[in-house]
């Protein structure tokens, strides 16, 4: 049981793009069936009968292949809708970029698709041709967005999310102050995790995963900008994507290739970089 929800949590992102893709691909075959059944009681059969597969699974791993640039707007540019005006144009702006990434990667595979057959696609490059498809990729990036903010919400609702405990001094020198105790908020409850109780930390985007007895709390931050504020209590980077706290490190095995391996309490074993070896052993002053 432990395993699947640590399984889960730790993996939920690739697992959330594996049902999209479903989805996706579910979703325009019926689009393509649709397509052919129309054109076929219409007599206007005109088209072989893989093509409206192509068009719809083409257009469907163009929108797959920018939900991770939808994801990263969404973060970088928080909506403010006490700011309606700025939130249409921010929203405009994104639209047209996703509009024509959407169609640029769609004709790309499509020309790459019927080229490798020797066969001539033409998309009839036109204004009301670019219309038509901005408007289904509007309504398309606002599905997408609802979806992203549904999920997100979810999964830290479930599987809870992380903050720091913010102190009265802390108003201006958030990002400096240390950080000792966290706010965790999973299914409706709060509760208070020790920053000593967390093993090490792993950098997955804009978050990172703070793993504390088997359980893995999402806190959004960056993992040098979080280790600058655990170093104080006692935590190290050992590798571009983990950090660790000193404290519940078992043993250390010097490897060939000039890493080593780090044992935890819990069983972890993680790899010490190179690069990362001189930090490390003055944070336990072995040098």
């Amino acid at each position: 049981m432990m395993f699947s929800r640590t399984f889960i949590q730790q993996y939920h992102p690739s697992m959330a793009m594996a049902l999209l893709a479903l989805f996706l691909a579910i979703n325009n075959t019926l689009n393509a069936i649709t397509l052919i059944m129309d054109a076929n009681r219409d007599a206007q059969l005109d088209f072989a009968l893989w093509e409206p597969f192509v068009w719809e699974y083409t257009s469907a791993a163009a929108s797959l292949a920018l939900i991770p640039a939808i994801s990263w707007y969404l973060n970088a540019f928080p909506w403010q809708w006490h700011k309606p005006v700025n939130v249409a144009f921010s929203f405009f702006i994104a639209s047209l970029l996703f509009c024509f990434g959407h169609v640029g990667i769609m004709v790309l595979l499509r020309e790459t698709i019927y080229f490798s057959l020797q066969l001539d696609y033409n998309f009839h490059f036109s204004w009301f041709e670019l219309i038509y498809e901005y408007q289904k990729d509007a309504w398309s990036l606002v599905f997408f967005i609802a979806l992203i903010k549904a999920y997100q919400f979810s999964v830290s609702h479930m599987l809870g999310e992380a903050s720091p405990i913010k102190q009265e001094s802390d108003e201006d020198e958030t990002l400096h102050k240390p950080i000792h105790h966290l706010l965790v908020r999973k299914l409706g409850k709060e509760f208070i995790v020790k920053v000593e109780e967390v093993e090490w930390l792993q950098s997955s985007g804009n978050y990172v995963n703070l793993h504390v007895n088997g359980r893995i709390y999402p806190l959004r931050s960056t993992l040098a900008t979080l280790c600058q504020r655990l170093d104080p209590v006692g935590f190290v980077r050992i590798h571009r994507s983990f950090a660790i706290n000193v404290s519940k490190v078992v043993s250390i095995t010097p490897l060939a290739s000039g890493d080593s391996e780090i044992a935890l309490q819990s069983g972890k074993v993680l790899t010490l970089s190179r690069t990362y070896k001189t930090q490390f052993k003055h944070q336990l002053r072995l040098e």
